[in-house]
This record gives C-alpha cells, structure tokens and sequence, in this order.
C-alpha cells in the first residue's frame, strides 16, 4: 500500500467540513466573499479533467475512485473541506450500498470519519478489511478511529496488523499515538523521534503527521521548546495543513503570544476551527473588541446553523467559544459532556475539566478524571486542572 495514501487515511480526522455561516449580504460590491482556486492552478485544471469525464462515464469504478481520491487530497492541501462533499458525490453510485466495492467502502470510511460517524466508518473498515486483510490503509484508519474513541487496546491490535504490510515510520507513529495515551509518553515520544531521524526519505505528509505528533506529545510533557521546534518543522513543510495550524495556534494561545495566532489564521478563517483561534487570539490582544465582536457573531451563526441542522461534528469547539467567549460555563458543559460521549482525547478530556471547573460542577468531571487515572494519561496541563479538581 503507497504510504501517502495511508497518512490520508490518518490525518483525514483533522479536516472536518466547516459548519455553513448564516446568509451574508456585502455591503458593497467591492467586498470579497471567498477566493475561489485559480483556473490555471495545474491541480485545478486536473480535478475539472476528471469531473467531466466522470460526468460523461459515472458508473465507472476506477474513474470514480481517482476522482474522489483526488478531491479528498485537496481538500487538505486546500484546507477546503468542501471537496469532501465532492468526494462524495464522485462516488454516489455507490454511496447508499450497504456493501459497495471495497475501493469504494475505504473512501466511504475516510468520509464518515471526517464527520465524526464512528460506528459507520468502523463498520466500513471491518467490512473492507473482511475482504482484504492485508489493507494497510484500512488498518492505520482503524486504529486512528479507535484511538480517537478511546479504544486503546482494539487500536494498539490494528496498528500490530501494519507491521508487516507497512512502512516502519508508519507502524511505530500508529502505536506512539496509542501508547503515549497510556502511560508511556517519554518512551513513545522517543522511540517516534528515532524512527523519523531513520526515516529521512518519508514523504511530506507522513512527515507532517509525525512531527505534529511529536509536538503534541512535547506540549504534554510540558516541553515548549521542543514542542515549538517540531511545530516550525512541519510548518515548514506544510504551511497550510489546517489541523496542524491548529494545534500550534493553541500551543501560542497557551504561550499567550497572540499576534502570532493572529498572523497564523487570519487568512483561513473560513475554516471554523480557524475562525476560533482568530477570536480567541483577538480576546488576549488589547484594543480589538471590535473585531473580537465580529468574530464572535461569525462564530455565533455558524454554530447555530450547524445546531438547526443537527449537526453535532463541532461540540468540543462550540464548548470552547462558549466557555471561552461567551462565558457560559453551565452550556459548555453540557457540550462538553456531550462531545466525551463521542471522543476521548487531550483536548476533549481539556474542555470538559475547564467547564466543570468554571461551572463549581465537580462532581461533572468525575469521568474524565476517572478516566485519566485508569489510562495513566501523562499531560502537564490536565494534572494542573485535576488538582484544582481535587482529583489528584
């Protein structure tokens, strides 16, 4: 299996389709909307080749396939979730099988994953993995879902299955993901940095995941500097990666160094996760209530939008805009709480502990603190707020 297809797999959970603003009206007609891709953009020219073949042929299976392949490719690239949509459609044939063909069931998996429906992207991935065993994509993609819910052991067994059929870098971040959840940080940030000081020919994404990885695992132990240096290092490979701009865009909000949050996102706020960086870095720069209040309201009707239509994919967000910016700690709680019953990593177990603790609700974090002794969980910043909890 061609590892840049693996790390598609795994760093897809990253890329989530923005929620959809309430309508906007320009003031003028000289206000810019949107900056659409360029005609002449190569890439773009490419993606319009295969749509209009597909729309000439659209039961064509491998046509399909490389076609929705590609928009889920620039939809990274692009940090333009919306091609997840035209990934879909590409494979509408197909889509509403319970059991299309296994190309079509790996791709299927990828996109439910990117809006958070765990269970049917597992059921896919078993189902494509009953047919192939030896699909190395399939396995990372498992193990990445299941360690995201919080299933160590069944995702410390799908990244066992890569050993053999993947790459090593590949095989050893799957497990350092795992591990480093577990009780095992410095060990699993260790063995991850040598594996890539080995591995200096892997290609950019599985790069890019890597050292992010690595930075998470250092902002954990409560190293900046290493952290900020692996955040710079995958930057520099890719400035556009949108979860990667999120993580260290919450590394500098941590470090209080706003105007370099400012500066990471401006340009990519259409991106709602972006767009809470941007205001939450507009909250710690003095002077820019105006803007603040913009970006409030930007944010405001997007989530709103995305509760009307049942839209769930963005709770542990819309729990930090609450707690944070409208300073509603009893609502991003019950986000919160919520968001948990979905996901289980740093960031949720993060914004659970801080709402509980803004709310006096303690008796509210007693699942995450549960859950952070039993797995032995190492991060500087949840033992800080356990002890204010009195769970540590």
């Amino acid at each position: 299996m061609n590892i840049r297809s693996v790390v598609t797999a795994a760093v897809a959970l990253a890329c989530v389709p923005p929620l959809q603003a309430a309508p906007y009206t320009p003031a003028s007609g000289a206000d810019v909307i949107e900056h659409l891709p360029r005609r002449a953009d190569p890439a773009q020219r490419e993606l319009a080749r295969m749509r209009a073949e597909l729309a000439a042929r659209p039961t064509d299976l491998a046509l399909a396939t490389r076609t929705a392949q590609s928009y889920i490719a620039t939809a990274r690239s692009e940090t333009d979730p919306r091609y997840y949509g035209y990934a879909q459609a590409a494979l509408k044939p197909w889509w509403a099988e319970p059991a299309p063909p296994p190309q079509v069931r790996l791709l299927r998996a990828t996109l439910l994953q990117s809006t958070h429906r765990f269970p049917e992207a597992l059921a896919d991935l078993d189902g494509v993995l009953a047919a192939d065993p030896g699909n190395a994509q399939a396995w990372l993609t498992r193990a990445t879902v299941l360690t995201v819910r919080g299933d160590y052991d069944a995702a410390s067994a799908s990244c066992a299955r890569l050993s053999a059929m993947s790459s090593e870098l590949a095989t050893i971040a799957c497990i350092a993901n795992v591990t480093a959840m577990t009780g095992r940080a410095a060990q699993s940030e260790a063995l991850l940095d040598l594996t890539l000081r080995r591995n200096p020919e892997a290609d950019k994404e599985m790069q890019v995941w890597v050292l992010t990885l690595l930075a998470e695992m250092a902002t954990r132990r409560g190293e900046t500097q290493v952290a900020e240096q692996r955040y710079r290092r995958a930057l520099a490979i890719s400035p556009r990666d949108s979860y990667l701009i999120g993580a260290y865009a919450d590394f500098l909000l941590d470090q209080r160094r706003p105007q370099e949050v400012e500066a990471l996102v401006r340009d990519q706020t259409r991106i709602d996760a972006l767009l809470l960086r941007h205001a939450l870095a507009l909250q710690q720069i003095p002077g820019q209530g105006a803007a603040l209040n913009q970006a409030v309201a930007d944010l405001d009707a997007r989530f709103n939008a995305a509760m009307q239509r049942g839209d769930t994919v963005h709770q542990r967000e819309q729990a930090r805009y609450v707690l944070q910016l409208r300073g509603d700690s009893h609502a991003a709680l019950a986000l919160a709480q919520k968001n948990w019953a979905v996901q289980k990593e740093a960031a949720d177990m993060r914004i659970l502990l801080e709402s509980a603790l803004a709310a006096g609700e303690r008796s509210a974090a007693a699942p995450v603190l549960a859950w952070i002794k039993k797995n032995a969980v190492e991060d500087v910043g949840l033992s800080r707020l356990a002890r204010s909890l009195g769970g540590a």
